[in-house]
């Protein structure tokens, strides 16, 4: 087996292979990416109803996705923790705690977003 990387449009394909395999499995071991997942299925339609500008509609989008990307990476971290063991580990412990309040944050920005966008949108008639 070469160690050689593939390069080009089939890097592309294989990396874009590779990222519905990892959407796939947070689908269906995570959950909390489910159900993240079904509030970005109401609110990306929503947007497009809410959204004034195509930087509103940006932001919207963007927002939700954002969360789904953290809580990708949550899951990441907390597979990876696993691995390494499941026994009680106060930085174990601390990594998943972490990954959880990035995840906390993105669904801040959410509200954040949404909210100011409605304001904005409410408030010029």
């Amino acid at each position: 087996m070469s160690n050689e990387k593939v390069t080009g449009p089939a890097r592309f394909y294989y990396a874009t292979c590779y990222s519905m395999k990892g959407i796939r499995a947070a689908f269906v071991h995570e959950p909390a990416f489910r159900y993240e997942v079904y509030g970005a299925l109401l609110l990306i339609p929503l947007s497009f109803w809410v959204a004034q500008t195509g930087i509103q509609l940006g932001l919207l989008i963007g927002s939700c996705l954002l969360v789904l990307m953290a809580e990708v990476f949550n899951s990441a971290i907390e597979a990876v923790v696993d691995r390494a063991g499941l026994e009680r580990h106060e930085l174990a412990g601390r990594a998943k705690d972490l990954g959880s309040a990035g995840v906390f944050f993105t669904l801040l920005i959410v509200m954040l977003i949404w909210g100011g966008v409605l304001w904005d949108n409410l408030a010029a008639g």
